[in-house]
């Protein structure tokens, strides 16, 4: 998705006309690709996991703070939007220090939000520590976890990618789990602490993100063992050898030679320390000059990435497609957040205990994506008729989950949820066919933002809903509605096109 300048899934070698011939990465498609599937994969579970679990801590907070549903949701709904929105923007981190740093950093500063979290004295506190800061590091660890996986395999990247994507399921049924646990036996601050500790585990699966260059892991690029050069005399202590040389030959006799040799020791020590402090000082100044270039270049490689495609945006289809990114997750988050308190109002809790509804959601997800995943790749079969006929399903989903009251139809429709929203799966591909290969990085990256955009807004509106009617009913209907108006703007997209191609052909035909 983003190029940097450590990330090159290609050897060079000399060539004996001084010309660089490429040879393809012995990891790319195998050996060690398949680490960076497992360390997505886990990424997967520790943050898209642990965020689709927030359904847990939202209850615990509402009754801590004792604030309004609508405000409250918005630690949850920060936390995931900020995760999406700063993809583009992590970008610049990834071309400047590369996937392993960026996404090592950004698992420190997630466990830093998880723990500074667990002394909250309001939602406000929440807001920062928890919305903004481990947003941000989830973001941070993320991006690289989908990026190094896409370099890693060209063969079968989709297999890559739908198997480290399974993490979310698995992640959002172990997570609940967990976090329903640790809040039971250890109170809701103690379990933000555990998780931070437990969130640490991102920075392993940073450091398995190996960059895929020459130079890997330290070694040079050529395989030559490294040559280390002895350390240039500097000027200054040249011309103070030579100056002193001058002054011994001006200085005869031998009490003159006995006086020299008692100041020797004196003066070598004085020229090292000179030496000392002159290498130091050339060395930071290399430092600075070489990161002040990494960053310069990974700055340009961003601003051209994201700022030079204009002309996506002249992609009515495309803009269609994230005005339906803008509508369409908020209706796939807004269960995991409210539905833990959805079941307390229906006295459902003693059921749900036994198996949560948001953990059925997420291992049918896991089928779902498989499933689809399959069904799109039949070459009798339309990824798009696909795509829009799971979006269809998930409509009809959130229409009818609020008229069921029982443990047995929430669970039925809980699985029809998570099995239709297996079409993110699909987003690459049909991404693809919209604006081509050469523009497919950006652009995903503009509809993963808009996606996070939708998951910021809708578990808030949700709860504001509830405020003023006493109801999540309606927030379903209306999020559902503005589902609909997307999946709308798609189709009709299609057939505004034929009809200005079938005018442009009529009008040239009538010039003729």
């Amino acid at each position: 998705m983003y190029t940097s300048h450590e990330d090159i899934g290609y050897d060079f070698e000399d060539d004996p006309k001084d010309k660089k011939t490429l040879k393809p990465h012995p990891d790319i498609d195998g050996g060690w690709a398949w680490m960076m599937v497992l360390s997505s994969f886990f990424v997967h579970i520790l943050i898209m996991g642990s965020q689709m679990a927030l359904g847990v801590l939202n209850v615990e907070w509402l009754e801590e703070f004792h604030q309004s549903r609508g405000l409250t949701a918005w630690v949850s709904s920060l936390s995931m939007g900020v995760t999406l929105i700063v993809g583009p923007f992590i970008g610049l981190f990834i071309n400047t220090c590369g996937c392993r740093r960026t996404a090592i950093i950004g698992g420190l500063l997630n466990s830093l939000g998880w723990v500074l979290s667990a002394y909250a004295v309001n939602v406000y506190y929440l807001f920062i520590t928890f919305g903004l800061a481990a947003g941000f590091g989830s973001g941070m660890a993320y991006l690289p976890a989908v990026v190094m996986v896409g370099r890693y395999f060209q063969k079968r990247r989709a297999l890559a990618q739908g198997l480290s994507t399974t993490g979310t399921g698995f992640g959002t049924f172990l997570m609940t789990v967990l976090l329903k646990y640790l809040c039971a036996e250890y109170g809701w601050r103690n379990a933000m602490f555990i998780q931070g500790a437990v969130s640490l585990n991102l920075c392993v699966c940073g450091a398995l993100m190996r960059p895929l260059s020459p130079g890997m892991d330290g070694d040079d690029p050529e395989g030559k063992a490294p040559h280390h050069v002895l350390p240039a005399h500097s000027t200054e202590s040249v011309r103070s050898s030579g100056q002193l040389g001058d002054a011994e030959e001006k200085r005869g006799g031998p009490g003159t030679e006995d006086s020299s040799l008692g100041d020797a020791p004196a003066q070598a020590c004085q020229e090292k320390a000179a030496h000392r402090k002159d290498m130091c000082a050339f060395r930071l100044l290399k430092t600075v000059s070489q990161l002040t270039m990494r960053v310069r270049r990974g700055f340009r490689d961003w601003y051209s990435g994201y700022f030079g495609t204009a002309s996506l945006f002249t992609n009515r289809m495309f803009v269609a497609f994230i005005f339906w990114a803008l509508f369409a997750y908020s209706s796939f988050v807004i269960p995991f957040i409210h539905l833990p308190e959805i079941v307390n109002l229906y006295n459902l809790s003693e059921q749900n205990d036994v198996f949560p509804l948001t953990s059925i959601i997420a291992i049918v997800h896991i089928f779902g994506k498989v499933v689809l995943g399959v069904v799109a790749d039949l070459p009798c079969i339309s990824v798009w008729n696909v795509f829009l006929m799971a979006n269809f399903t998930l409509v009809l989903s959130i229409f009818i989950l609020p008229l069921m009251h029982t443990y047995a139809g929430l669970a039925v429709i809980c699985a029809l949820i998570g099995f239709s929203s297996g079409y993110f799966s699909l987003m690459p591909v049909v991404t693809e066919d919209l604006v081509g290969i050469e523009h497919l990085a950006n652009a995903y990256g503009i509809i993963i933002c808009a996606n996070g955009i939708s998951a910021l807004l809708g578990p808030p509106f949700a709860g504001w809903i509830y405020d003023i009617t006493q109801k999540y009913d309606f927030s379903f209907y209306i999020s559902g509605l503005l589902y609909m108006v997307g999946i709308l703007f798609l189709l009709i997209q299609p057939c505004i096109q034929i009809v200005e191609q079938s005018r442009k052909k009529y009008m040239d035909g009538a010039n003729v």
